[in-house]
């Protein structure tokens, strides 16, 4: 898989910023669509050093908002916040880096929001180690990161979590299953261990941050309690929070497949299972959502000693279990899953 960022360097005019510029004052106006004053709150504290003001120019440059878009300033000032240690501000920077095609840069910076099982950079990071590209191929942490992206609401992780099914062999998924089980473990012990009061007024501001208009915002995707601010939902064809486009593709291994064009996880065909043994299958479930089909299969699935089949059928996704011998067969790995599933004879 593939992805997109820029940089560039601005100067900024200490003399044209108000008294008592404040960045907090600064958030207030960019939710009341005031981007104009609020740039101007966030100038001199940026400049200063602070790292939640560079972050918000960062955003305003990137979105275009109170200034003109421009994306190299919009990473300088992520880059500069970034370095201080800013989490959401180390989350847009490794995108942008990886966006301009400076992979080798951006990898320290997405194994960092990584660490923080950060839903994003695990689809970018994830299919750097499925592709091998700039980074040793491994394809069982590859599954694992993309498994999370995936379980955490990412449409493109479980899109591309299916491409994926096509060639990881299944024991390298099983264990990139686990590694994901762990990945969640670490996260959830992490966010405890750092949990502070809120602070009573936000100091950073995010894409989702409502312009001014008699419409609520969207709430926040169901995922992982947030780790920090929060984001809206935007069509799948973009990547929440940062507004950075990514344009993914998994390149099918040599062999045992020849050599073709990267297939686009915009085209998003199912996963076609190898058989394991035979044509008997289990169905553990039909669901709307397909993540929540992988949500289940990551819970159950390696219990039924089967290979996932994620079929498409009337706006449906059901989950199949494949490779069993026999009816009989299929019925134990039912009974192992827990029950409540239903046979599939050939």
């Amino acid at each position: 898989m593939k992805l997109l960022g820029c940089v560039g360097v601005a100067a900024l005019a200490l003399a044209t910023v108000p008294a008592g510029a404040d960045v907090k004052a600064g958030v207030e106006a960019w939710g009341r669509g005031d981007y104009a004053k609020a740039v101007a709150e966030w100038r001199a504290p940026a400049a200063r050093g602070d790292a939640d003001a560079q972050f918000n120019l960062g955003q305003a440059y990137k979105l275009g908002r109170g200034v003109p878009a421009d994306q190299a300033q919009a990473t300088d000032w992520f880059r500069k916040a970034a370095a201080q240690g800013h989490e959401q501000a180390i989350d847009n920077y490794g995108l942008a880096l990886f966006q301009d095609g400076r992979k080798a840069e951006a990898l320290p910076w997405l194994e960092k929001s990584v660490a923080r099982d950060e839903k994003r950079t695990e689809l970018v990071l994830g299919t750097m180690l499925f592709n091998g590209d700039g980074i040793s191929r491994d394809w069982t942490r590859a599954y694992a990161l993309v498994t999370r992206s995936s379980q955490q609401g990412l449409p493109q992780g479980s899109q591309t979590l299916a491409q994926m099914d096509r060639y990881i062999p299944e024991g390298q998924r099983r264990e990139g299953i686990a590694m994901a089980q762990q990945i969640e473990a670490r996260g959830r012990a992490a966010q405890v261990a750092a949990a502070t009061p809120m602070p009573a007024r936000a100091t950073t501001v995010t894409s989702a941050t409502p312009r001014p208009t008699p419409s609520p915002a969207p709430a926040p995707s169901p995922a992982l309690p947030a780790r920090g601010v929060a984001t809206t939902p935007v069509p799948a064809s973009t990547v929440p929070a940062a507004g950075y486009p990514v344009a993914t593709a998994v390149t099918p291994p040599r062999a045992p497949r020849p050599a073709a064009t990267p297939v686009k996880v915009a085209d998003a065909p199912r996963a076609t299972a190898a058989a394991t043994g035979g044509k008997w299958r289990i169905q553990l479930g039909a669901f709307r959502d397909a993540g929540n089909a992988r949500a289940l299969w990551s819970r159950v699935g390696a219990r039924t000693g089967g290979t996932a089949d994620y079929v498409q059928a009337g706006g449906l996704t059901r989950l199949q279990a494949t490779g069993f011998a026999s009816k009989a067969a299929a019925q134990s790995a039912c009974a192992k899953a827990g029950g409540g599933c239903v046979v599939v004879a050939p």
